[in-house]
Order: C-alpha cells, then structure tokens, then sequence
C-alpha cells in the first residue's frame, strides 16, 4: 500500500499539460489584445505619410514640381529642399498655393546650370515624398 501511495506521491506527469494550459491562455489574451487594437483603430492614430505622386523637372534656369496623383498636399506641412551642383541647399521661391493638389505644378528659378537634387518632406511624418535629381540648362 506505500509503495502505490508513494508512487502516486512521486508521479508528476500531471504537471506538463497545465502548464501548457496556461501559456496557450496566455498566448490567446496578447493575440485577442493585439487584434482588438487593431479592429477598434487605436493603432490609426500614427501620423502617416500622404500618398502622393510628385514629379520634378528642370528647365532653363528653373525647376518645375508637379502633383501628378494621390493626396492632396498641404503646403505648410510640406519642406522642399533643394540642393546645387556643389552640394549646398539653395533658396527656391516656389509660389505655392495652401494646397498643392493633383494636376497642380510650380515653377522656381534656380542661380546656374548643372544637376540639382530635389528633396520634398513631409513634416508631421518625416517621410520623403520625392527625392530625385534634375538636370538644369
């Protein structure tokens, strides 16, 4: 009789199975949280880029921007930077209105010739909208 009662004393197979229980419990609850986020939008309060579609060009003595798709753009949340032939950022009146929407283009005047890079950024997310160089005559 105390060779069976020390047995079962001594038996831990039960001991597996529940903590096996209990870690699927566990994982159902982060999984329920994380997908519960999502379904109730509290993960859409991100800033997120526009989705635009930009274009750049140069011409004599000028770059031209052009929205050719996607969102419109507030101009105050958008940097243009624009950077000469030998690297430095150049001042570039571009005559924006307060919103820069599709089939929308503006012109600025640049100070010589040669390949321009253009940057445009947008501010509340820091994503770059367009990045691209243009040649200019």
């Amino acid at each position: 009789m105390k060779s069976k009662l020390k047995a079962l004393l001594d038996d831990e197979s039960g001991v597996s199975p529940v903590i096996g229980v209990i870690l699927m419990v566990a994982i159902t609850v982060i999984l329920a949280a994380v997908i519960g986020t999502f379904v109730l939008g509290l993960g859409d309060s991100l800033n997120q880029a526009p989705q635009a579609q930009l274009d750049a060009e140069g011409g004599t003595g000028e770059i031209t921007l052009s929205h050719n798709g996607g969102d419109a753009l507030t101009v105050s949340d958008i940097t243009v930077n624009v950077e000469d032939p030998s690297g430095s950022s150049e001042s570039v009146s571009w005559g924006f209105s307060s919103e820069f929407g599709v089939g929308n283009s503006v012109t600025g005047s640049v100070t010589s010739t040669g390949t321009y890079s253009v940057t445009i950024v947008h501010d509340p997310s820091q994503s770059i909208l367009l990045d691209t160089e243009v040649d200019v005559q």
